[in-house]
């Protein structure tokens, strides 16, 4: 890939694969998808499991405001702002449940930036956690 470079944030939690934090191409910063995971813990805040998977303690609104530290820290590794984000993709595993949270939340941080925003409902994803956002942002030369 010509002119394209690579970003991982030490300080973010680490990706669940091969594929790094972001990658920056001219001015354009696309972020990988990033969760609620604790980038110290490793664990997602306000979830607790069963042994047998059910949930014991769910707070979404603990993975929004983690989900929103963690692109936070990627921008910041990758020399940008939270001014900085063009766009937002969010995944929510249980739209009804959990859109009037995130929206509530989601404006609290995105008050003054206001990036193009897209919302989808999923099955799952990879991890037990019940969002995950995708950002494009724009940075200086």
């Amino acid at each position: 890939m010509s002119n394209s470079e690579k970003i991982d944030a030490s300080k973010a939690p680490k990706p669940v694969g091969l594929y790094p934090h972001a990658r920056r191409v001219g001015n354009l910063l696309f972020l990988s998808g990033i969760g609620p995971r604790d980038p110290e813990t490793n664990g997602v805040p306000g979830l607790t499991l069963s042994k047998s998977g059910n949930y014991e303690v769910f707070d979404f609104a603990a993975q929004c405001h983690s989900v929103f530290k963690n692109v936070q820290l990627v921008l910041e590794a990758s020399g940008a702002s939270w001014d900085s984000l063009v766009d937002v993709t969010v995944f929510l595993t249980d739209m009804k449940r959990d859109f009037g949270t995130y929206n509530k939340i989601y404006a609290e941080y995105f008050k003054d930036a206001q990036p193009c925003r897209t919302t989808v409902g999923i099955d799952s994803l990879p991890t037990p956690i019940a969002i995950e956002l995708k950002c494009i942002a724009v940075v200086g030369d």
